[in-house]
């Protein structure tokens, strides 16, 4: 291996590529892809041909003055070479993998040494949409399983959703058995958290049997707002909000922590004895977010708020001023039948600490930590989203 790195180029079948473009491409992401370094390095290339080349013919001009002068006899010149074109961006993907292969086995150690103590389950279509060639149509869910961090742990693609997950769960399984890493303590998944479920999460796990399975509050709270007439009603928004509140409460400790960062910040603006109303309407929901911890309510508390909630939108004030109703009125009561058994397995369970402090910053003269939230599946939907955003049109698998 020792002698090996002391070579700066790699060696294909017709061409070497040197060492420093390869790691240009380890990092590849949006207007960093194989297609735009050929293209920088073509922009490069041609240059320095073009520099060179002028440099040539110059120093020709002045053997030529000098042989009219008599000093020496005329000399013959030769063309200067033609430029070549660089390989396509297609070479530059082969010499990346080339130079992949040698440590193919620690990359996979390193991929396969990431583990959590919260994972989250997620499954989307849009990414399996994208398979061309033979792969097309392969496949229709991609299912991931990422940390409480958001690193993914483990992506499959099946056929249907849920089917054939089992063996993916088996070496999640055995990951974290074969390395003595202690089971994680707690799983959010989008769907079948219940014992009611057709493919049942519990039983793909059931290897780590004292895991409690939750489900995702963003997903449950989609499944009313299907029940809605439409989402551009100028309700829709203010009916969400109002669904989160009925599921979590703010923690008062770090909420009067805030708002008196909040109220020093007012003073030092200028503003003299900012009212309690006033520093209320200057918090953000990035800064609630950022500084203040939640959590859930309870069965009982959240299924009578969420009863509530629904029985008010039903009524008058449920509709805009043309007298639009917000929410369907058969469909949302047999939403609620069905999602009411869910209730429970949002909760947040106790002893588990969802919340990290990151780090702290000052506003107004308090400091004020920082924290990251590990509740949900928020991480790998985002994660989902870029990955679409990223991934070409159509790609082989």
């Amino acid at each position: 291996m020792g002698h090996r790195l002391q070579f700066t180029a790699l060696l294909t079948y017709h061409y070497a590529c040197d060492v420093r473009v390869i790691r240009l491409q380890r990092q590849r992401g949006l207007g960093n892809s194989a297609t735009q370094l050929q293209k920088k390095l073509q922009e490069q290339h041609s240059e320095k041909w073009l520099s060179r080349t002028i440099q040539y013919l110059n120093d020709c001009q002045y053997f030529r003055e000098a042989a009219n002068t008599g000093i020496l006899t005329p000399p013959q010149f030769e063309d200067p070479p033609k430029f070549t074109q660089l390989p396509t961006y297609k070479w530059f993907l082969t010499a990346y993998v080339q130079d992949i292969l040698p440590r193919i086995e620690e990359i996979k150690a390193s991929v396969t040494s990431t583990f959590g103590s919260i994972l989250k389950m997620d499954s989307k279509k849009k990414v399996v949409k994208k398979l061309a060639g033979k792969s097309s149509g392969t496949a229709a869910w991609a299912t991931n399983v990422a940390n409480e961090i958001g690193q993914v742990l483990v992506c499959v693609l099946t056929a249907s959703e849920g089917v054939g997950l089992g063996p993916m769960a088996e070496g999640l399984v055995k990951r974290y058995t074969d390395t003595g890493v202690s089971p994680p303590k707690l799983l959010y998944d989008d769907r079948d958290c219940c014992e009611g479920g057709a493919m049942k999460v519990k039983d793909l796990f059931r290897q780590w049997v004292d895991l409690p399975i939750r489900l995702d509050i963003w997903h449950f709270m989609r499944r009313f707002a299907v029940g809605c007439t439409t989402e551009a009603h100028p309700l829709y928004g203010v009916f969400l909000g109002r669904l989160s509140q009925c599921i979590f409460e703010w923690s008062k400790e770090d909420l009067e922590l805030l708002k008196q960062a909040k109220g020093s910040e007012l003073k030092q603006n200028g503003v003299l004895d900012p009212s309690d109303e006033t520093i209320i309407h200057s918090i953000t929901k990035k800064e609630l977010a950022a500084h203040c911890r939640r959590k859930t309510r309870g069965v009982e508390a959240t299924t009578s708020l969420i009863h509530d909630l629904l029985e008010t939108f039903s009524g008058e004030q449920g509709c805009d001023t043309l007298g639009v109703p917000l929410l369907d009125p058969d469909w949302i009561w047999d939403i609620w039948d069905s999602q009411e058994k869910h209730i429970k397995y949002i909760q947040d369970p106790e002893g588990i600490q969802l919340y990290v402090k990151t780090g702290s910053v000052k506003k107004g003269g308090v400091e004020l930590p920082v924290y990251r939230c590990a509740r949900g599946s928020t991480s790998l939907e985002s994660f989902h989203l870029h990955l679409n955003r990223f991934i070409p049109g159509k790609f082989s698998k």
